[in-house]
């Protein structure tokens, strides 16, 4: 074999690594402390901002506990993507620990 095709076939292989392990990883879920939240109403405006990321599976936002709970593909979208959705409505987030 030539070393041409040879830095071709493990160029190759490398890729396919890469996109077996990106295909392995699942949703994930993250919980977001929500700030400005004062009426029963501005929990609709964070879901649908939230629901408005590529990638965002679900979102439930609780008025209560001023928390929004995502589940996300990560290879589509990441935690400050979703904090910079809400910040962007006017309810600026943070991932809870």
């Amino acid at each position: 074999m030539s070393g041409t095709l040879l830095r071709s076939l493990l160029a190759a292989l490398v890729g396919l690594a890469v996109l077996a392990a990106a295909a392995a990883e699942g949703p994930r879920t993250v919980t977001l402390a929500v700030s400005n939240m004062s009426c029963a109403l501005c929990p609709i405006t964070v879901r649908k901002a939230l629901e408005k990321t590529p990638g965002v599976q679900q979102a439930t936002v609780d008025f209560a506990s001023k928390t929004a709970t995502v589940r996300f593909d990560p290879r589509a979208t990441d935690e400050q993507a979703l904090v910079r959705a809400t910040t962007n409505a006017g309810f600026p987030s943070k991932v809870q620990p």
